[in-house]
């Protein structure tokens, strides 16, 4: 399950550039009697009238209860402090700090719509790996009045907080957003501030799909931004995308670190180690193959940082440990 799910968030990115489904208005419905007391409102001219996908949308003035079927805009949604208005969430979402552990959970790609239906929540987030070969599975729920957001994976780090912005001008927390982004931002400032004085850039191979199925990227994606923010260069970086990769080729570059969030081996550092074919290359000679945590490096987010901190550490500890 770990490889699936490890597979599907990297296929997904790679496929954020299509985008979701084109929506047309989403209906409005008043929330339920039964409605939890945190239930947030705003200004219907508060509220956005176009989704990240470029959807027209009809956002509830009041909002009660909500699904979402993508881990990222789970962890942005309880960092909001909306978790509590959460009535189902995803599969893969399952143990996500903040979460509530008794609602209904669904299959992000083949959701059961009965199901959904029967929860009829006020407004239902899903993403482009949510709407994957699918014109747009949720019509039935937005004819029932169901507001539907579509927010695709995010590229760029600028994409990420522009997402935090969004989700929050729409469950009505503006100011809880903008609060998470100027946190957000703070630990970005302070980490590329220490990285821009790194003169002597060591090269890096930021694994996540193992051997022999190899997956890595090249520009265009926010985990590229983040090995430039600490000060380092991205071996692929003459490539674009999500990329399947040749063992050849990164044997080729010689990188001076590896980095891997794979977490469905069971010790990915120890395998990139002891790859056939990889012992004379400089990062497995000097043991300069760490692992980083696999959630916060592969959902768009603002944990993000959490996981460019590791990046910084592992790659430059001399700069980055005292801080």
């Amino acid at each position: 399950m770990k490889k699936l799910l490890s597979l599907i968030l990297a296929l997904a990115m790679a496929a954020s550039v299509a985008g979701c489904a084109a929506q047309p208005a989403s209906g409005s419905v008043s929330a339920p009697a039964s409605a939890p007391s945190s239930a947030v409102s705003a200004p219907a001219a508060e509220k956005p009238t176009t989704d990240p996908s470029g959807a027209e949308v009809n956002i509830p003035d009041e909002i009660g209860s909500v699904v979402v079927l993508a881990p990222s805009i789970a962890e942005t949604l309880v960092a909001l402090g909306c978790g509590d208005l959460i009535v189902g969430y995803d599969a893969q979402s399952v143990g996500l700090e903040g979460l509530p552990a008794d609602v209904p959970t669904f299959d992000m790609m083949q959701p059961d719509m009965e199901q959904l239906a029967a929860l009829k929540p006020d407004v239902l987030f899903v993403s482009n790996m949510t709407l994957y070969d699918q014109s747009n599975p949720y019509q039935q729920l937005m004819d029932l009045g169901v507001c539907v957001l579509c927010v695709p994976t995010a590229d760029s780090i600028a994409a990420i907080q522009e997402d935090i912005a969004f989700i929050a001008a729409a469950m009505g927390k503006t100011a809880e957003g903008d609060a998470l982004i100027v946190d957000m931002q703070a630990e970005l400032d302070r980490i590329s501030a220490i990285g821009a004085t790194v003169t002597d850039k060591k090269s890096v191979y930021f694994e996540i799909g193992a051997a022999p199925s190899m997956y890595s990227f090249g520009t265009g994606v926010f985990l590229n931004e983040m090995i430039e923010l600490i000060g380092a260069e991205n071996v692929l970086a003459d490539q674009e995308g999500w990329l399947a990769v040749e063992a050849e080729t990164i044997v080729a570059a010689d990188p001076d670190v590896i980095l891997t969030n794979v977490n469905y081996i069971d010790d990915p550092v120890a395998e990139i180690l002891g790859r056939s074919g990889w012992e004379g290359m400089s990062a497995v000679q000097n043991e300069q193959v760490f692992y980083i945590d696999n959630m916060a490096s592969s959902l768009s987010n603002h944990n993000i940082v959490k996981a460019l901190d590791q990046m910084a550490k592992a790659v430059y500890p001399e700069l980055f440990s005292a801080e």
